[in-house]
């Protein structure tokens, strides 16, 4: 009997599982809270859907790590994870493309006549009159040289896993967590000391929702490497098995990506007369 159910294939057949049922009504429950809060309803219900999917998070994550520990995560099921990834990475330099397409449309065209407004709230001209720009070669230039090293030590600690080196893993992660948390507290400063806010005029909107969300990715990519820190430390990985880890390298490495195209298209070119001030 034993033999007739024995796995003669290279794929993963899941067991049953509560997470995607659970997910759903989070997201769901997330959702309507997120609409009620907006139109000044009460929070609770934002919360108790974003603490759902913090659980769901968690849990689903936890069984993933558990069947990857049984050995159900074969070269083949690794493979699938590989092109998973690449395609949720691929997904979101599209959502980038997004705030980098609306950047452009109005950091070029401030003047556009079929805009019937936008000269009003350019003058004509970009950085729009009024706009007092950071200058990028202050805490700017700091922040891309703290996510270059970042990308260093996140490499640094891939190839130490290659290497059977543990110590070397641990030490790259540790740099690589403290990094992007300097990075985001540095972000949370210049914030603080913008000249412009977000609401009122185009420069601000898009500057803040374009380096806005990076700073999201930032902290949402130091989370993953920080777990997979904990992880590393309490004996994960070998060399042929950290396809997490491999994941968060790639996702740190996309956001390193990123930054370099706000530096030079943001806080370089989009600078202009109103250079300087920062």
């Amino acid at each position: 009997m034993s033999d007739s159910h024995a796995k003669n294939h290279d794929y993963h057949l899941v067991d049953p599982s509560p997470w995607p049922i659970v997910a759903s009504i989070s997201l769901l429950t997330l959702c309507f809270g997120a609409v009620q809060f907006l139109h000044d309803g009460a929070p609770w219900v934002l919360g108790l859907g974003f603490m759902g999917v913090l659980y769901t998070m968690l849990g689903w994550w936890r069984d993933v790590v558990k069947e990857a520990d049984k050995g159900d995560h074969t070269p083949v099921v690794q493979m699938h994870h590989r092109y998973g990834m690449i395609l949720f990475i691929a997904s979101e330099v599209m959502f980038f493309v997004a705030w980098f397409w609306a950047y452009f449309d109005a950091s070029l065209y401030p003047g556009e006549v079929i805009q019937a407004s936008r000269t009003e709230l350019t003058g004509g001209q970009w950085p729009p009159v009024g706009i007092e720009t950071f200058d990028p070669w202050h805490l700017p230039l700091i922040n891309t040289l703290i996510l270059l090293t970042s990308g260093t030590t996140v490499t640094w600690a891939h190839h130490a896993l290659q290497h059977d080196d543990r110590e070397g893993l641990k030490w790259g992660l540790i740099l690589t967590v403290a990094l992007g948390a300097l990075f985001t507290v540095f972000q949370v400063y210049e914030y603080q000391h913008a000249a412009f806010g977000f609401s009122g005029h185009i420069y601000g909107a898009t500057f803040f929702m374009a380096t806005g969300f990076h700073g999201f990715h930032v902290v949402v990519g130091t989370i993953f490497l920080a777990v997979c820190l904990l992880r590393a430390m309490n004996g994960a990985f070998t060399s042929k098995q950290h396809f997490s880890f491999e994941a968060a390298a790639w996702y740190w490495h996309f956001v390193d990506v990123v930054w370099l195209f706000l530096f030079v298209v943001i806080y370089i070119l989009g600078a202009g007369a109103g250079a300087g001030a920062h």
